[in-house]
Protein backbone atom coordinates (compact mmCIF):
# COMPACT_ATOMS: atom_id res chain seq x y z
CA UNK A 1 0.00 0.00 0.00
CA UNK A 2 1.14 3.82 -0.97
CA UNK A 3 0.36 5.39 2.03
CA UNK A 4 2.17 8.89 1.19
CA UNK A 5 3.68 10.70 -1.21
CA UNK A 6 6.47 13.70 -0.95
CA UNK A 7 7.89 15.01 -4.72
CA UNK A 8 7.46 17.95 -6.41
CA UNK A 9 4.32 18.85 -8.29
CA UNK A 10 5.17 18.20 -11.88
CA UNK A 11 1.82 18.84 -13.58
CA UNK A 12 -1.82 19.73 -12.98
CA UNK A 13 -4.62 18.40 -14.77
CA UNK A 14 -7.42 18.75 -12.33
CA UNK A 15 -8.99 16.21 -10.78
CA UNK A 16 -5.02 14.62 -11.81
CA UNK A 17 -2.12 15.86 -10.40
CA UNK A 18 1.78 14.35 -11.32
CA UNK A 19 4.05 14.19 -8.42
CA UNK A 20 7.74 13.62 -9.29
CA UNK A 21 9.31 11.55 -6.85
CA UNK A 22 13.25 10.61 -7.05
CA UNK A 23 12.46 11.22 -10.37
CA UNK A 24 9.31 8.74 -10.63
CA UNK A 25 6.10 10.41 -11.84
CA UNK A 26 2.90 9.08 -9.98
CA UNK A 27 -0.44 10.10 -11.48
CA UNK A 28 -2.76 10.67 -8.57
CA UNK A 29 -6.20 10.99 -8.36
CA UNK A 30 -7.54 14.16 -6.15
CA UNK A 31 -10.61 16.01 -4.95
CA UNK A 32 -10.55 20.04 -6.21
CA UNK A 33 -9.77 20.62 -2.34
CA UNK A 34 -6.77 18.70 -2.50
CA UNK A 35 -5.70 20.21 -6.16
CA UNK A 36 -6.18 23.89 -4.68
CA UNK A 37 -3.98 23.16 -1.51
CA UNK A 38 -1.58 21.31 -2.79
CA UNK A 39 0.85 24.18 -4.31
CA UNK A 40 2.21 25.27 -7.95
CA UNK A 41 3.96 23.50 -10.68
CA UNK A 42 7.47 22.89 -9.39
CA UNK A 43 6.76 23.51 -5.65
CA UNK A 44 7.18 20.39 -3.02
CA UNK A 45 4.20 18.56 -2.61
CA UNK A 46 3.07 16.01 0.14
CA UNK A 47 -0.30 13.92 -0.07
CA UNK A 48 -1.94 11.29 1.59
CA UNK A 49 -2.55 8.10 -0.59
CA UNK A 50 -5.38 5.75 -0.85
CA UNK A 51 -4.36 2.36 -3.58
CA UNK A 52 -6.78 0.94 -5.05
CA UNK A 53 -6.07 -2.36 -6.58
CA UNK A 54 -8.32 -3.89 -9.73
CA UNK A 55 -7.81 -5.81 -12.46
CA UNK A 56 -7.49 -3.74 -14.95
CA UNK A 57 -5.70 -0.73 -13.17
CA UNK A 58 -3.74 0.34 -9.86
CA UNK A 59 -5.57 3.69 -8.96
CA UNK A 60 -3.48 6.10 -6.70
CA UNK A 61 -6.07 9.00 -4.53
CA UNK A 62 -4.39 11.85 -3.01
CA UNK A 63 -5.31 14.34 0.08
CA UNK A 64 -3.63 16.85 1.21
CA UNK A 65 -4.97 16.03 5.04
CA UNK A 66 -5.27 12.72 6.72
CA UNK A 67 -8.94 13.94 7.24
CA UNK A 68 -10.12 13.85 3.90
CA UNK A 69 -8.42 10.95 3.46
CA UNK A 70 -9.86 9.26 6.22
CA UNK A 71 -13.14 10.04 4.95
CA UNK A 72 -12.71 8.85 1.51
CA UNK A 73 -11.51 5.64 3.09
CA UNK A 74 -15.57 5.88 5.06
CA UNK A 75 -17.35 6.81 1.85
CA UNK A 76 -16.31 4.53 -0.10
CA UNK A 77 -17.64 1.69 1.74
CA UNK A 78 -21.29 3.48 1.74
CA UNK A 79 -23.42 1.15 -0.66
CA UNK A 80 -23.61 2.52 -3.80
CA UNK A 81 -20.36 4.98 -3.39
CA UNK A 82 -17.13 4.58 -5.39
CA UNK A 83 -14.20 6.20 -5.59
CA UNK A 84 -15.12 8.31 -8.39
CA UNK A 85 -18.39 9.44 -6.63
CA UNK A 86 -16.64 9.69 -2.81
CA UNK A 87 -13.64 12.03 -4.95
CA UNK A 88 -17.11 14.38 -5.91
CA UNK A 89 -18.39 14.31 -2.88
CA UNK A 90 -15.01 15.58 -1.68
CA UNK A 91 -14.66 18.29 -4.59
CA UNK A 92 -17.62 19.62 -3.69
CA UNK A 93 -17.79 20.04 0.23
CA UNK A 94 -14.99 20.19 3.19
CA UNK A 95 -14.60 17.09 5.68
CA UNK A 96 -16.31 20.11 8.02
CA UNK A 97 -19.33 20.88 5.64
CA UNK A 98 -19.81 16.89 4.66
CA UNK A 99 -20.05 16.09 8.88
CA UNK A 100 -22.78 18.80 9.34
CA UNK A 101 -24.65 18.14 6.77
CA UNK A 102 -25.07 14.43 7.87
CA UNK A 103 -25.34 15.53 11.93
CA UNK A 104 -28.37 17.92 10.88
CA UNK A 105 -29.79 15.23 8.08
CA UNK A 106 -29.36 17.69 5.22
CA UNK A 107 -30.81 16.03 2.49
CA UNK A 108 -30.89 19.10 0.61
CA UNK A 109 -27.50 19.77 0.55
CA UNK A 110 -26.51 16.53 -0.53
CA UNK A 111 -28.73 15.85 -3.74
CA UNK A 112 -27.07 18.74 -5.29
CA UNK A 113 -23.67 16.42 -5.34
CA UNK A 114 -23.18 15.25 -8.71
CA UNK A 115 -24.02 11.69 -8.71
CA UNK A 116 -26.29 11.98 -5.40
CA UNK A 117 -29.93 11.55 -5.96
CA UNK A 118 -32.42 10.86 -3.07
CA UNK A 119 -31.82 7.04 -2.80
CA UNK A 120 -27.78 7.38 -2.60
CA UNK A 121 -28.10 10.46 -0.18
CA UNK A 122 -30.21 8.52 2.25
CA UNK A 123 -28.22 6.00 2.73
CA UNK A 124 -25.15 8.50 3.21
CA UNK A 125 -27.10 9.89 5.74
CA UNK A 126 -28.18 6.45 7.43
CA UNK A 127 -25.01 4.51 7.01
CA UNK A 128 -22.39 7.76 7.69
CA UNK A 129 -23.64 8.73 10.69
CA UNK A 130 -22.02 6.04 13.06
CA UNK A 131 -18.78 6.10 10.74
CA UNK A 132 -18.33 10.34 11.54
CA UNK A 133 -18.07 9.93 15.37
CA UNK A 134 -14.71 10.56 15.14
CA UNK A 135 -15.01 13.41 12.76
CA UNK A 136 -17.55 15.54 15.17
CA UNK A 137 -14.75 18.14 16.21
CA UNK A 138 -14.08 18.65 12.18
CA UNK A 139 -17.74 19.82 11.68
CA UNK A 140 -16.65 23.43 12.78
CA UNK A 141 -13.23 23.10 11.70
CA UNK A 142 -12.24 26.03 9.20
CA UNK A 143 -12.40 24.88 5.73
CA UNK A 144 -9.14 24.64 3.03
CA UNK A 145 -8.53 27.56 1.36
CA UNK A 146 -9.57 26.98 -1.68
CA UNK A 147 -7.91 30.22 -3.83
CA UNK A 148 -6.99 30.06 -6.66
CA UNK A 149 -3.24 29.03 -7.82
CA UNK A 150 -1.10 30.63 -10.05
CA UNK A 151 -0.61 28.74 -13.62
CA UNK A 152 3.29 27.95 -14.15
CA UNK A 153 2.88 26.33 -17.02
CA UNK A 154 1.68 26.76 -20.52
CA UNK A 155 -1.31 24.59 -20.24
CA UNK A 156 -2.08 22.25 -23.46
CA UNK A 157 -5.81 23.77 -23.91
CA UNK A 158 -7.36 26.37 -22.44
CA UNK A 159 -8.22 27.16 -19.13
CA UNK A 160 -12.31 26.82 -19.76
CA UNK A 161 -11.58 23.54 -21.67
CA UNK A 162 -9.43 22.30 -18.57
CA UNK A 163 -12.13 23.29 -16.08
CA UNK A 164 -14.82 21.74 -18.25
CA UNK A 165 -13.21 18.29 -18.22
CA UNK A 166 -12.41 18.27 -14.94
CA UNK A 167 -15.89 19.44 -14.18
CA UNK A 168 -16.78 16.11 -16.61
CA UNK A 169 -14.95 13.92 -14.71
CA UNK A 170 -16.10 14.87 -11.50
CA UNK A 171 -19.52 13.63 -12.51
CA UNK A 172 -21.35 16.79 -14.26
CA UNK A 173 -23.25 15.89 -16.80
CA UNK A 174 -21.18 18.01 -20.30
CA UNK A 175 -23.78 19.98 -20.84
CA UNK A 176 -23.91 21.12 -17.09
CA UNK A 177 -20.58 21.84 -16.88
CA UNK A 178 -20.29 24.07 -19.85
CA UNK A 179 -23.49 25.85 -18.73
CA UNK A 180 -22.28 26.70 -16.11
CA UNK A 181 -18.28 27.67 -17.06
CA UNK A 182 -19.53 30.10 -19.50
CA UNK A 183 -21.74 31.46 -16.54
CA UNK A 184 -18.31 31.94 -14.65
CA UNK A 185 -15.58 31.91 -16.75
CA UNK A 186 -13.96 35.73 -17.41
CA UNK A 187 -11.18 36.41 -19.57
CA UNK A 188 -7.36 35.99 -17.57
CA UNK A 189 -8.74 33.38 -15.29
CA UNK A 190 -6.80 30.48 -14.82
CA UNK A 191 -8.68 26.59 -15.00
CA UNK A 192 -8.64 26.26 -10.80
CA UNK A 193 -10.13 29.46 -10.48
CA UNK A 194 -13.04 28.79 -13.30
CA UNK A 195 -13.75 25.23 -11.38
CA UNK A 196 -13.80 27.22 -7.87
CA UNK A 197 -16.50 30.06 -8.64
CA UNK A 198 -18.12 26.53 -10.86
CA UNK A 199 -18.20 23.96 -8.04
CA UNK A 200 -20.00 27.12 -5.97
CA UNK A 201 -22.45 28.18 -8.13
CA UNK A 202 -23.68 24.80 -8.79
CA UNK A 203 -24.36 24.07 -4.65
Amino acid sequence: MIGRLTGLVAAKQPPEILIDVAGVGYEVQCSMQSCFAVGEIGAKAVLHTHLIVREDAHLLFGFVSKEERALFRQLIKANGVGPKLALAILSNMTVGQFVQAVHHNDMSTLVKLPGVGKKTAERLLVEMRDKLKDFGELASAPTLDMAPLADSAAPASSPREDALAALVALGYKPNQAETVVKKVAKDGMNSEAIIRDALKAML
